[in-house]
C-alpha cells in the first residue's frame, strides 16, 4: 500500500497552503476587523478582495469531481474548475478548514458545493445557465432546504412541505429550517424538498425544486444562534413558504427523484466536512500545544505536567488516524463511487467530528478561561464542529448504517423470537 502523494495531488495541497498562508491568514485580523465594524449581515469587502486573488490565480471550484460519461449530466455545459477528484479535493479542504473563512475564498465553501453538483448533474441546460453559472462565478450565493422544526427531519421521508401540482406551477407551503446560507444578501436560489405525492411508496414521495429566495411567499422568519453564534452574514434561517408559486420546470429530475437527488448530494458533502474538520483539529492542536509550553504553573511548564503530554500524543493519535479513513473514502468514492463508499463515507462522518471535539475541548482547557472566549477561535470553532453531529445526516442515523454492515457478515446468527417464559413474564 503506497501512501506517498503523486505529483498534482501534491501541487495542489501545496498551492492552496500556501495561498492561505500568505494571503488569507495575514488578512485574518483584518477580515474580523471589517466583519465587526461594518454591517456583519453584508458582504465582507477584505474576503471579496482576497477571493478575487484567489481566482485571478486559478485557485478556484476545486470541488467538483469529474462526471464524464454519468447518467443526467449535460457535457455541453462545461464547469469552470480544476475538478480535483475526492482525493484531491481532500487535501485541500483540509488546509481550507484551518481558518473558518477560507473556502469561500476559492468558492467551495457548503452549501453552494453540494448545490453545485446538484445542478451539474441534475439540472436542466436553463437552470444551469440561469443558476450553476452564477455559483460557478461567485456571483451569487445559494441555499439547501430540507430540515423542518415540525418532524424528525434525520427520517427524510417525514418531511411535510407540500408541493401541489397547478397547472403550469407547483405551490409550495411548508416551513424549514437550519437553512445554512439565508443571511447571506447574495443568497438568492434554494433548492426545496418536499412531497409531491403523499401516496407513492415511501421514497417516490418527495421532489425537490428551485425555489427563488425573491419569490412572494417566502419569508425568513429568524436566523437561528448556534451556542450563541449568530455565523453573520451566513446564517441558518427558519423559513415560511406561503403559496409560493414556482414554473413546473423548476422540478429537479422530475417528480419523485427527491432521494434520488439527495443521494447523490449528499456522499460528497459529508466528506467536504470532514476533510475541514481535520484542518480545524490540525489548528486546535498546534494552539494548545504553542499555549501548554508558553505557561508556567506549579514551577514548570505546563507541557512538563504528564497529563498534557497523554493529551497532546492522544490528539495527534487520532487526527493521524482519521486522516487516513478520510483518505480512504474520497479514494474508495472516485474508484467505486459514492453508493459503493456509503460505509467509508458513514464511519468518517462520525469519526472526524467526535476527533476533533475531543482535541478542541483540551485546546480550551488549555486556554484556561480564555478558551471558552472570543480571544481564540476555540470556542467558535467547538461550537461549528458540533453542529456537524446533526448536519448531512445525525451520529445514529450514520452509526445505524455501519452497524447494520457488520450484523449482516452474521446474518447465519438468527435468535428465535424469545417466548413470554424467556422474558421473565409473571405467571
Amino acid at each position: 500500500m503506497d501512501f506517498t502523494l503523486n505529483a498534482r495531488e501534491t501541487h495542489f495541497r501545496d498551492r492552496v497552503k500556501h495561498f492561505i498562508d500568505t494571503r488569507i491568514r495575514p488578512r485574518d485580523a483584518e477580515y474580523r476587523a471589517a466583519h465587526e465594524s461594518g454591517d456583519r449581515w453584508g458582504v465582507n469587502p477584505v474576503l471579496e478582495a482576497v477571493k478575487a486573488e484567489a481566482r485571478a490565480e486559478g485557485l478556484w471550484n476545486f470541488f467538483m469531481p469529474p462526471h464524464s460519461g454519468q447518467a443526467h449530466v449535460d457535457e455541453s455545459f462545461v464547469f469552470e474548475g480544476e475538478q480535483l477528484t475526492n482525493l484531491e479535493y481532500a487535501l485541500c479542504a483540509e488546509e481550507m478548514g484551518r481558518i473558518s473563512w477560507a473556502s469561500e475564498v476559492f468558492n467551495c465553501s457548503a452549501p453552494d458545493t453540494g448545490n453545485m453538483e446538484v445542478f451539474h448533474r441534475y439540472g436542466t441546460r436553463e437552470q444551469k445557465e440561469q443558476w450553476l453559472r452564477p455559483l460557478m462565478n461567485g456571483e451569487i450565493r445559494s441555499a439547501f432546504l430540507m430540515t423542518e422544526p415540525a418532524v424528525a427531519s434525520s427520517d427524510a421521508t417525514n418531511v411535510q412541505t407540500s408541493m401541489v401540482r397547478d397547472g403550469d406551477h407547483y405551490v409550495i407551503n411548508g416551513r424549514k429550517w437550519w437553512s445554512s446560507g439565508t443571511g447571506d444578501p447574495r443568497c438568492k436560489i434554494a433548492i426545496v424538498m418536499g412531497k409531491t405525492n403523499p401516496d407513492a411508496s415511501r421514497h417516490a414521495q418527495q421532489s425537490m425544486i428551485l425555489v427563488p429566495l425573491d419569490a412572494p411567499g417566502v419569508k425568513i422568519e429568524r436566523m437561528l444562534s448556534v451556542f450563541g453564534y449568530d455565523h453573520a452574514p451566513h446564517g441558518h434561517g427558519e423559513i415560511s413558504l406561503t403559496d409560493v408559486r414556482v414554473p413546473a420546470d423548476n422540478i429537479l429530475l422530475g417528480e419523485g427523484r427527491g432521494f434520488e437527488i439527495a443521494q447523490g448530494r449528499l456522499g460528497p458533502g459529508r466528506i467536504h466536512h470532514c476533510m475541514r474538520t481535520i484542518g480545524v483539529a490540525e489548528e486546535a492542536i498546534a494552539a494548545m500545544a504553542k499555549r501548554l509550553l508558553s505557561r508556567v504553573a506549579f514551577g514548570k511548564r505546563i507541557a512538563d505536567h504528564s497529563i498534557w503530554e497523554q493529551r497532546i500524543a492522544r490528539a495527534r493519535i487520532d487526527i493521524e488516524m482519521t486522516r487516513l479513513l478520510c483518505l480512504k473514502a474520497a479514494d474508495m468514492m472516485d474508484k467505486a463511487g459514492n453508493k459503493a463508499a456509503h460505509l467509508e463515507i458513514s464511519m468518517i462522518k462520525v469519526q472526524a467530528p467526535a476527533m476533533a471535539l475531543a482535541i478542541l475541548d483540551d485546546a480550551i482547557q488549555a486556554h484556561g478561561g480564555g478558551g471558552v472566549s472570543d480571544d481564540f477561535d476555540l470556542a467558535s470553532a467547538w461550537a461549528n464542529v458540533r453542529t456537524l453531529r446533526f448536519a448531512d445526516g445525525p451520529d445514529e442515523v450514520h452509526c445505524r448504517t455501519i452497524a447494520r454492515n457488520e450484523f449482516g457478515k452474521y446474518s447465519e446468527f438468527k435468535a428465535d423470537r424469545p417466548s413470554s417464559g424467556d422474558l421473565g413474564v409473571a405467571r
